[in-house]
């Protein structure tokens, strides 16, 4: 299944959900006018538009997220990359390491995480 696609907006809208799930959709238009400063109409539209986009839905005035924060996290950096670097993970990866200034305990963070992907792939 192929992550719907959420907004910037759409996403700070999101992680006011994702930390108070499930939630009714008044009190999350409180949150959203506190936090946000939308109007009740707003939060509405976009609870309307992100449910018929498969992104949350909406039962009996409770808003809940059919898509995690991770899955939505994940289908950007996809699309970045497919986008600004013809695909190329490598590439995004060179980019992204340039322009940080890692910690040595990132760097061993990053490598950990590397080994860990090569063996779950020989494994498969």
């Amino acid at each position: 299944m192929n992550t719907p696609k959420v907004f910037e907006s759409e996403y700070c809208f999101c992680l006011i959900l994702w930390e108070h799930e499930p939630i009714r959709s008044r009190e999350l238009a409180q949150l959203c006018a506190e936090q946000l400063g939308w109007k009740t109409t707003t939060t509405y539209t976009v609870i309307k538009r992100l449910s018929d986009r498969g992104v949350i839905q909406n039962k009996n005035t409770i808003v809940s997220s059919l898509v995690s924060k991770e899955e939505v996290q994940i289908a950007e950096i996809e699309e970045l990359v497919e986008k600004r670097f013809e695909g190329s993970a490598s590439a995004f990866l060179t980019a992204f390491t340039k322009s940080l200034h890692l910690t040595d305990n990132e760097i061993r963070e990053i490598q950990r995480m590397i080994e860990q992907f090569q063996e779950e792939h020989q494994n498969d």
